[in-house]
């Protein structure tokens, strides 16, 4: 029996190249970020890129590099269309764009808090298990001045800088779960307007902390 019928459907499976081809464009060229594909999840929970012990398939670089990740409308479209249509996309975080992710449930609730601190947010992108929130490029040394005046920073918070990747809607797996829970916005520069870390990083570790507590965040 197959696993899902409707990912097997030629039509079916032409929109969801189109869309993936269609958000690596949007983001290569319309947010200026740079984009590489991922490796293409297979039956059974195994990964495209041969490691039958992967523990992300279907979800970091491979073949391309990450290194390779281009804001160039013809690399992409000739990934996309020729190469591996079925792959994610992946943001190359570092130069354009960076993040900070955390545990969905923080998330939301962290989310919900500084929508009504009237606080402006950027592009938040939700993933399995986890909500990332896309801020303006920082550099690690700046990261951690910030985090070393906060009294506890728990592990369950990840910083996506330079070298790191996250995954952009559309994504590419059967049951793929990455979408927009705010969309990126334009900014007055005509790229995407991108909040700083600093004045964030308090209530996303406070909502980390929180959550790892078993207390309500807020």
């Amino acid at each position: 029996m197959r696993d899902n019928p409707r990912r097997d459907d030629p039509r079916t499976r032409s929109a969801a190249r189109a869309a993936r081809l269609a958000g690596a464009l949007t983001a290569a060229t319309g947010h200026h970020w740079p984009v590489v594909p991922a490796t293409v999840p297979l039956a059974g929970g195994h990964c495209s890129c041969g490691d039958p012990d992967c523990p992300v398939p279907g979800a970091h670089p491979h073949d391309p590099p990450l290194l390779a990740a281009t804001t160039d409308a013809r690399m992409v479209r000739w990934w996309w269309e020729r190469r591996c249509p079925d792959a994610p996309v992946l943001l190359a975080t570092g130069r354009a764009v960076c993040a900070v992710s955390l545990p969905a449930a923080a998330g939301a609730r962290a989310l919900a808090y500084l929508a009504a601190l009237r606080l402006r947010l950027g592009p938040v992108v939700a993933m399995p298990g986890r909500y990332a929130m896309l801020v303006a490029p920082y550099s690690l040394d700046a990261l951690g001045e910030a985090l070393v005046q906060l009294p506890r920073v728990p592990g369950s918070l990840r910083y996506h800088g330079a070298g790191g990747f996250l995954p952009l809607p559309p994504g590419g797996g059967d049951g793929d779960r990455v979408r927009w829970v705010l969309p990126p916005r334009q900014g007055t520069d005509g790229g995407v307007w991108l909040p700083q870390v600093e004045p964030l990083l308090g209530e996303l570790v406070a909502a980390a902390v929180q959550l790892d507590s078993g207390r309500p965040t807020y």
